[in-house]
């Protein structure tokens, strides 16, 4: 079907995984851990992760947190989704592939499952096309950004980045070293580096970097 080889689900409640005994049926192979730190990662197949959103820490836009990680290794969607507690552009900006709503009957499930391991985004054709647009117009103002701001976002690395999603969310130190599988002094090590490269004095500041410079921190993420 796709060059998939395994989807994992990250399934953290009590109930049955239904959406995985869905893709055990059409022939997809599956494994269902209850939490991020199950996760034993291997180069040797190519995975696609689906977090389910009931029972995962969330960030301020209603994501899992572990996604922003996960998206680093392997292609990412969302599962049991409840409408009204995600922002949807916010997922898609992030490289979420798609979202599978938890009000959404089986055959809808079973046909965004199998677009997004044949590689294609599942979401609402109305989001996709205000995305498009808001990136248009955000790479139309590319040019307005002043220099020692790019030259400030090209320093930053993947993982700093990703920590200055977490910091944003409200997270603190402990937080992101259980979410990245890191030691706290490592995270602190980064947060150090950080604050050189947006020449920030503490999280503050560095939150009112990030909000000032939002659309262009999310296009070069």
């Amino acid at each position: 079907m796709s060059h998939i080889d395994e989807l994992v689900f990250i399934h953290q409640v009590a109930a049955p995984c239904h959406l995985a005994i869905l893709a055990d049926s059409i022939g997809l192979k599956t494994v269902v851990v209850k939490k991020p730190s199950d996760l034993l990662m291997t180069k040797e197949c190519n995975r696609m992760f689906l977090i389910a959103q009931k029972g995962a820490a969330l960030d301020s836009k209603g994501i899992p947190v572990v996604a922003s990680r996960l998206l680093a290794q392997a292609p990412v969607a969302l599962y049991q989704v409840e409408r009204n507690t995600l922002e949807p552009k916010a997922a898609l900006l992030l490289g979420v592939k798609g979202l599978l709503y938890a009000d959404q009957g089986m055959d809808l499930l079973l046909t965004g499952l199998r677009k997004m391991v044949a590689n294609e985004l599942w979401y609402e054709r109305a989001l996709l096309s205000d995305a498009f647009n808001y990136l248009v117009k955000r790479l139309d103002n590319q040019n307005e950004v002043d220099q020692d701001t790019v030259a400030m976002l090209q320093m930053l690395t993947g993982r700093e980045r990703v920590i200055i999603q977490l910091v944003s969310s409200g997270a603190r130190n402990k937080e992101i070293a259980h979410q990245l599988c890191i030691s706290e002094h490592t995270v602190k090590a980064h947060i150090s580096s950080i604050f050189r490269k947006t020449q920030s004095r503490n999280r503050v500041e560095l939150l009112r970097w990030a909000q000032t410079y939002q659309s262009q921190f999310e296009l070069s993420s």
